[in-house]
């Protein structure tokens, strides 16, 4: 039996020599490669923090003290000491291990929010309400520095730099790295900390001398660490983080267990807020992910876990984006790149390869990323934003206020709008086009397949005077849905028989739309499909279609409050329309991971569920019965 099967909680690290340790290590590194390569998921941030957890793990007593990971992206090992290995198989399938923290899954989880940047504020408010309760606990928060490039994480360290009874511990896991390599600022000031020679050869060479000291070693270097102001500040000055009056301890080598013991004993101690900055590298211990130029497989498809090749999987909706958006910028000089961390996430990477002077990666900063955007197109560019539609939730108020208020020419593209699936409810990009609808002046289109996808964006950096928003799924794009007529400025899709139902279907819904007319129509039923292209705002002759049918059907896979159903219900309404009206969208409750089609089926927004449900309708509109939402899980 592995030293793994014998972990049931963190409790049980402490029982394993140094060299049970080392091959727990290795073990683990062994089990999330060959996991991973099975089900995909967050591998090269996991292979970075092994030695680093089971420090921590061995340093604080989790749950009591509270370990929280900023992303999560790195809990794979923290997952696997505290009592989940048995079923770590199961990892980012449906009913299985969430490709985050969980709270349903562990106690020793209590952040699952996977959005950067805000485990200092988690931790800050923790470690606050354990002093004013008076519970002797520890709070231990482990941010990238990646992560440390978002605003939100310098607003928490202000206010945590004044609590100075804090029993906050925070962890800075530098691999010079997010997704891809950290820029800015931050990211040089770090590298002055991580880099300086002197400073590492004097140390180094202090701790073998002390070390060589009988009844000394350990304790006296602890000592040496322990001094806030003197030799180290000398050699390597820790303005950036001592001048807010935060305790640093470092640089220290993260995969080095027992170094990262001895500086988190040493913050423990302290009694204090401490930053603990450790040097890890992305990938560790896997040479397939430690040679991996582009990002040392963040976050990989399936593998071969021999020689760490990716199994094909097609073409996907933001490879057309990145064919699409370099066109535009070869003949539009004044086009220009923004991505927040994520350049080949969302397929800017081909765009900043041919234009790098018109790229801008500006870290894990959307708020910032979007006012930038405005100050730009004030300066007679325009900019095209490409983000998680997840992540644009963070920078509302900059879309709302500096950006719309101010009639700005910026083109935002939302990559995996919808259900995403697996990465579970923070990554599904369901609420942006309820958030978009309020904001006054913006155009919001969803093209249907990747051919309106280049339409739209052309059409859209045509917009100087409000922003545009483009918006599509995860995964691969359907085959080309083309119309068969149009309708002002949306596509009619079918048109069967007699006018008795309109169905106005949004972006990736259209696929589903088809079929479901397809279905109506073997059962006698006259079906009209609809795509708006541009669902914000209303086309005024979707409002005259809607007069002439029986029956409006919605589809979206957005939120259902506040979506675009909703918007075109009240657009009837304000225009005197009384048809009757059913919208299809998403529930508004968070989703347990999965496929996204299982998804999609689980809540109703398959053809066969929502074929079904307009049948009952069309019944209960012939009858002059009225339409129930009751009768419909979407």
């Amino acid at each position: 039996m592995g030293h793994l099967e014998s972990i049931t909680s963190p409790q049980d690290l402490r029982n394993l020599s140094d060299a049970e340790m080392d091959a727990l290590a290795a073990e683990i590194r062994d089990l999330m490669i060959s996991t991973v390569a099975r089900t995909s998921g967050h591998l090269g941030p996991n292979l970075g923090v092994v030695e680093l957890t089971l420090a921590i793990h061995r340093v604080f007593d989790s749950p009591r003290d509270r370990v929280v990971f900023d992303t999560g992206h790195q809990a794979y090992v923290h997952k696997l000491v505290t009592g989940r290995h048995d079923i770590f198989g199961t990892l980012r399938q449906e009913g299985g291990l969430s490709g985050y923290p969980s709270q349903a899954e562990s106690d020793h989880d209590i952040v699952e929010n996977s959005h950067a940047s805000t485990s200092l504020s988690y931790a800050d408010g923790l470690a606050k309400a354990y002093r004013v309760k008076g519970e002797d606990r520890h709070v231990v928060a482990v941010i990238g520095d990646g992560a440390l490039t978002g605003g939100m994480a310098w607003e928490a360290l202000n206010n945590i730099a004044i609590a100075r009874d804090s029993r906050l511990v925070i962890v800075v896991n530098d691999n010079e790295r997010s997704y891809t390599p950290t820029i800015g600022g931050l990211a040089t000031a770090l590298t002055s900390l991580r880099t300086n020679p002197r400073y590492e050869q004097v140390l180094d060479q202090v701790k073998r001398r002390l070390n060589a000291v009988p009844g000394v070693g350990h304790a006296a270097y602890d000592a040496l660490h322990a001094v806030k102001k003197g030799m180290k500040d000398a050699l390597a000055p820790q303005g950036l983080f001592e001048d807010l009056g935060l305790k640093y301890v470092g640089p220290v080598d993260g995969h080095d267990r027992d170094a990262m013991e001895q500086a988190l004993t040493q913050a423990k101690r302290f009694g204090g807020p401490v930053i603990v900055h450790a040097i890890t590298r992305k990938g560790m211990g896997y040479d397939p992910a430690e040679r991996h130029e582009a990002d040392q497989f963040h976050a990989p498809g399936p593998f071969d876990v021999q020689t760490g090749a990716e199994k094909p999987k097609g073409r996907i909706w933001t490879d057309h984006f990145s064919d699409k958006i370099v066109q535009i910028g070869e003949r539009r000089e004044d086009v220009v790149a923004i991505t927040a961390a994520m350049m080949h996430p969302v397929g800017l990477d081909t765009f900043a390869t041919r234009f790098p002077e018109r790229t801008f990666d500006v870290g894990i900063a959307e708020q910032h990323a979007a006012t930038s955007a405005a100050g730009m197109a004030m300066g007679g560019l325009h900019p095209v934003f490409a983000v998680y539609a997840t992540f644009l939730n963070r920078a509302f108020d900059q879309v709302l206020m500096d950006v719309a208020l101010h009639k700005c020419g910026v083109t935002f593209v939302l990559d995996r709008s919808g259900v995403t699936g697996d990465d579970g409810a923070s990554h599904n990009g369901m609420w942006d086009m309820s958030i978009l609808q309020v904001v006054p002046g913006l155009r919001l289109a969803a093209p249907r397949d990747v051919t309106r996808l280049g339409e739209l964006l052309d059409e859209a950096v045509l917009v100087d005077d409000a922003p545009t928003v483009v918006r599509f799924p995860k995964g691969p794009p359907p085959a080309d849905v083309d119309a068969i007529d149009k309708a002002g400025h949306a596509d009619v899709l079918v048109r069967s028989g007699d006018q008795d139902v309109l169905v106005v279907a949004v972006g990736s819904m259209c696929t589903v739309a088809v079929d479901v007319a397809e279905r109506l129509a073997a059962q006698g039923i006259g079906v009209t499909v609809v795509d708006p292209r541009w669902v914000k705002p209303v086309d005024p002759a979707i409002v005259d279609l809607a007069r002439r049918h029986s029956l409006v059907v919605s589809i979206e896979d957005n939120g259902r409050v506040g979506g675009c159903g909703a918007v075109l219900l009240q657009t009837l309404n304000d225009a005197g329309v009384a048809t009757p009206f059913r919208l299809h969208g998403i529930p508004q409750e968070f989703l347990d991971h999965a496929k996204r089609d299982v998804i999609l089926s689980r809540i109703g927004l398959d053809a066969q569920t929502i074929a079904r449900g307009i049948v009952e309708d069309v019944t209960a509109v012939a009858d002059g019965r009225a339409l129930h939402d009751a009768d419909h899980p979407a």
